[in-house]
């Protein structure tokens, strides 16, 4: 893809954003930020920008999109609870990595999610990327989920959720998003380097 086009479709996308695509980048932006950062802030500025996108996304027929942004509130509220209520003796949640049986499960999440999506969106939607919709909502309940719980993995998911998120959002007409989505790519990175560092600590 010429980076002329990207350019070009960058500042097309500045010019049909809208001030509530902005008020959600802006919140996105800063839930990935403050998550890198293990700060309870992740929480709030997060269902912030949840919320707008469930709008959003309904505006644009992502349907599965709109569901992943319901699962994310929802999701932000358990998490905000779990980050504030450590186990007993324990200052803070620590940062810890997933287990064999934490794998398995979280790819459950992740294969039973899609397929579910999938099947929905293809035959009661008039979704027309119901495969590429169900696959980044699937790899996001799993990255939001084991944010929630403080898991290194969590970063992996969320960095495969973004690099898919980029060209499906490009494609639908959201550049601006797209371009947060490639932002969050790199935030993404960031995060697991330091989430890494954080569970040496722990251990």
């Amino acid at each position: 893809m010429e980076l002329q086009y990207l350019l070009d479709g960058l500042a097309e996308g500045l010019q049909n954003m809208t001030w509530l695509e902005a008020f959600a980048v802006f919140f996105g932006i800063a839930s990935v930020f403050y998550s890198m950062k293990e700060h309870i802030w992740v929480y709030p500025t997060g269902i912030i920008s949840t919320l707008i996108y469930v709008w959003i996304c309904l505006q644009y027929k992502l349907y599965a999109d709109m569901g992943i942004n319901a699962y994310y509130f929802a999701m932000s509220i358990f998490g905000w609870y779990v980050w504030t209520h450590p186990k007993e003796g324990k200052a803070e949640l620590p940062v810890t990595w997933l287990k064999a049986s934490g794998w398995a499960v979280s790819i459950g999440i992740f294969a039973v999610s899609y397929f579910i999506l999938s099947y929905v969106l293809v035959n009661f939607t008039d979704s027309d990327v119901p495969y590429w919709d169900s696959f980044t909502t699937a790899s996001a309940f799993v990255g939001m989920w084991l944010m929630a719980k403080k898991k290194v993995e969590n970063w992996i998911f969320w960095i495969i959720t973004d690099l898919v998120a980029v060209p499906l959002y490009f494609y639908k007409g959201l550049v601006l998003t797209s371009f947060q989505y490639l932002f969050f790519t790199i935030l993404a990175i960031m995060g697991l380097f330091a989430w890494i560092k954080s569970s040496r600590k722990n251990a």
